[in-house]
């Protein structure tokens, strides 16, 4: 498996570049729109993470790859910063009144839910976020 792969700076201005290169990569992979939909949530979830968290007293770059994996596309998002496993987070409680819940959470739970597999490994200094999407057109 080779996926495509590119870097950006860790600021929020560059969402957009990652927005589109990850549009491409779905195209390329005849992704459905379902799908396309819940890979680029999942992206914006993990790229703004990483640019508000991952690098607090510095600057880093988030490397983000895509493309299709066997019968999957896979969306692979790391960061250089602290160790930090994002699925070590519990689940937020959606029985609440949405005036008593927390201010945020509600990321994770979206890529959780978005995604057909997700999981995070911590290999040569970065984290890495897996996320799996079933169903590529062929």
């Amino acid at each position: 498996m080779k996926l495509d792969a590119t870097r950006y700076p860790a600021r929020l201005e560059r969402l957009v570049d990652a927005n589109a290169f990850v549009e491409a990569c779905a195209d390329r992979s005849r992704l459905e729109d379902g799908k396309r939909f819940g890979a680029l949530l999942a992206l914006e979830e993990a790229f703004v993470n990483i640019c508000s968290y991952a690098y607090p007293d510095s600057s880093g770059e988030v490397e983000i790859a895509c493309g299709l994996d066997g019968g999957r596309f896979v969306l692979e998002i790391a960061d250089w910063g602290s160790p930090f496993d994002v699925l070590s987070l519990p689940e937020p409680d959606l029985t609440l009144d949405i005036m008593e819940r927390p201010i945020g959470g509600l990321g994770i739970h979206f890529i959780r839910v978005m995604t057909d597999s997700v999981s995070y490994r911590r290999e040569s200094g970065r984290n890495v976020l897996r996320m799996e999407f079933a169903a590529a057109a062929g």
